[in-house]
């Protein structure tokens, strides 16, 4: 396998893989209450893919956190909430669903030869792992060579991340040629025209078909139930766009 025929394969993960419903809001309750001391009102919107130390930071100041304050606690909510996560780890394998084709699909990109799976997403590292965990899909992926909003919080930038850390372990090097990205939302789509790779938006978030071509995503499918036709767009993005 040549270095012009490797390619990386950035997946989304939450609304694109798997739904944990209310648990990661259920999340957020309970760190705001631990740190800040009181209920929150108001958590972040729903599937809007943005990274967690910025939803965090919402979250703050939507409840009334004055902005003096949010970068001494900011840094406190992002160390607790992956530990609060793991307390739910129960509730994600039993509440939480994998969305129609995941695995399949997930099985179909690692076994293509050269591809190098990987994850880029607004969760945490450690939130990450534990959702492909929970769901065993971590056996699909590559997660050490991932982009975690641990590494950023502007989503774009974690494009480079993950190529980086794919060249350095494979000596190839990646770049809008060779990478593509697979997700669900607006984010996923901004992500990929500001970070540098072309993106496959899959309709089965909050985003509709219609609003992730409008976007800008390149291909879009209704769902990964459709895996050859995911085959075929990671193919034309890269193979024969090279």
């Amino acid at each position: 396998m040549t270095d012009a025929r490797r390619i990386l394969v950035l997946w989304d993960i939450d609304r694109t893989l798997l739904y944990v419903g209310d648990i990661d809001r259920q999340v957020y309750r309970e760190t705001f209450a631990e740190v800040v001391g009181r209920p929150a009102e108001r958590l972040p919107a729903r599937g809007t893919g943005v990274t967690m130390p910025l939803a965090i930071r919402l979250l703050l100041l939507d409840n009334g956190v004055p902005e003096t304050q949010v970068s001494r606690l900011l840094p406190r909510l992002v160390e607790l909430l992956p530990q609060r996560l793991a307390a739910h780890v129960d509730d994600l394998r039993e509440d939480g669903v994998l969305l129609p084709g995941a695995v399949a699909a997930l099985k179909a990109v690692q076994a293509q030869p050269g591809y190098v799976p990987t994850v880029v997403t607004g969760n945490l590292k450690p939130n990450a792992l534990l959702k492909l965990e929970a769901f065993n899909l971590a056996r699909f992926v590559d997660a050490e060579i991932g982009g975690y909003s641990s590494d950023n919080d502007h989503r774009p930038a974690l494009v480079g991340v993950a190529q980086q850390r794919a060249q350095a372990k494979f000596g190839t090097s990646f770049s809008r040629e060779n990478t593509v990205i697979v997700g669900d939302s607006l984010e996923d789509v901004r992500t990929g025209l500001e970070g540098g790779a072309p993106v496959i938006g899959i309709a089965s978030g909050k985003t509709s078909a219609g609003e992730l071509q409008s976007a800008g995503a390149d291909v879009v499918l209704s769902s990964l139930e459709e895996v050859p036709r995911l085959l075929d767009a990671i193919k034309a993005l890269t193979f024969d766009r090279a």
